[in-house]
C-alpha cells in the first residue's frame, strides 16, 4: 500500500496522477490490481499536512510518496524515520535537510528535485528581456511556505539590484489573499508580475491567469497551465515527468529497495511557453529571440 501526500486538490491533478501510475506500471505495479494507494490531499492547507502524514503512518503503508511541495515531503519526514519515502520537491533537498547528499541519501527519504525554485532569478531575466524600459517588479510568494518563498526572495532581490530595478513582494497563503495581493499592483506601479514557484499558486493556475488579464498585468508563472489559460509566459519543470520519476522510484521502494542507496533523482529539462495573443492582448511585441527559444508557443 501506498500512501499519497500532497498539499493539492485532487481534481487538479489529473496529468500528474497519471504520470505518477505510469512510474508505477514501469516497475510492475497497477493501482486497483497489485497495489492500493491511500491519498491524502491538503486542499491547499499546508498546515494540515503533518496530520495527514501522521494518518498514513497509522495506517500503516508500505511506502509515502509527498509529492507537490516542500511542506509535504518535511511532513513525511518529521511523521517516519522507517517508512520508505518518496518526494518530489522544487528546490535543493540537502539544503533544507531532506537528504544528506544526493547520490547517497541516507535514511529513509528519497526522491526527485526540479529546477523551479532555483530558476526564480532566470524568470526575472525574461521578463526584463520581453520588458527592457520596465523599472518596477512585483514577485508572488507563499509566507506558509517559507523555506520557498525565502529563497526565491532573496535570489530575486539580488538580480533585480543587480539590473537597478525596483522589487515589490506580494505575499498570499490562501485564494482570497491572493486576490488582495494582486489588486495592489496599480499601487505599487509594477510593470510585470513573477509568481512563485509554490503548490498553492500552481494549484491557482486558471484563477491568477484571469486576475493578471483583469489587472493588465505581464506575469511569468512556473507552470505551463498558466500560459495554456491565458497567462502571458511560464518557465518551469514538467510535474508529469517528475511524477512519473516519482512512481518509478515508489515502485521500486515497494520491491524492497532501500532509500538510502537511491541517488535523488534531478529533473533539469526546463520548458518556455509564451502565448502570443496575451502578448497582441496586453500591447508587447514579444522578440524573435525570445520566441525562438520558446518550447511552445499559443498564437
Amino acid at each position: 500500500m501506498i500512501g499519497f501526500l500532497s498539499p493539492e486538490w485532487p481534481d487538479l491533478f489529473a496529468d500528474r496522477l497519471r504520470g505518477f501510475r505510469d512510474g508505477l506500471g514501469q516497475v510492475g505495479y497497477v493501482e486497483g490490481q497489485n497495489v492500493s494507494i491511500e491519498y491524502r490531499w491538503a486542499e491547499g492547507r499546508i498546515d494540515r499536512l503533518p496530520a495527514l502524514a501522521a494518518e498514513l503512518v497509522r495506517r500503516q503503508v508500505n511506502v509515502i510518496a509527498a509529492l507537490g511541495s516542500t511542506p509535504a515531503a518535511l511532513a513525511a519526514k518529521a511523521a517516519t524515520n522507517t517508512i520508505p519515502t518518496v518526494f518530489y520537491v522544487g528546490t535543493d533537498p540537502v539544503k533544507i535537510g531532506l537528504v544528506a547528499n544526493f547520490n547517497r541519501p541516507g535514511g529513509n527519504i528519497t526522491g526527485v528535485t526540479t529546477l523551479n525554485v532555483q530558476i526564480a532569478a532566470k524568470r526575472l531575466e525574461l521578463v526584463h528581456e520581453l520588458l527592457p524600459k520596465a523599472t518596477v517588479i512585483a514577485a508572488l510568494v507563499n509566507p506558509a511556505n517559507p523555506i520557498v518563498a525565502e529563497t526565491s526572495e532573496r535570489d530575486l532581490l539580488a538580480a533585480t539590484r543587480t539590473k537597478g530595478l525596483q522589487l515589490h513582494v506580494l505575499r498570499a497563503s490562501t485564494e482570497r489573499e491572493i486576490n488582495d495581493a494582486l489588486a495592489t499592483l496599480a499601487q505599487f506601479q509594477a510593470n510585470a508580475l513573477i509568481i512563485d514557484a509554490d503548490a498553492l499558486f500552481i494549484s491557482h493556475t486558471k484563477e491568477l491567469a484571469a486576475l493578471t488579464a483583469r489587472y493588465a498585468m505581464p506575469a511569468i508563472h512556473a507552470a505551463r497551465d498558466f500560459v495554456v489559460a491565458g497567462g502571458l509566459m511560464s518557465y518551469g519543470n514538467s510535474p508529469a515527468e517528475s511524477y512519473r520519476q516519482a512512481g518509478v522510484y515508489a515502485g521500486r521502494l515497494l520491491k524492497g529497495e532501500k532509500p538510502a542507496n537511491l541517488p535523488v533523482q534531478q529533473a533539469t529539462k526546463v520548458n518556455l511557453a509564451i502565448n502570443l495573443k496575451t502578448a497582441k492582448t496586453l500591447g508587447l511585441n514579444v522578440p524573435n529571440t525570445l520566441i525562438g527559444r520558446a518550447d511552445e508557443v499559443i498564437e
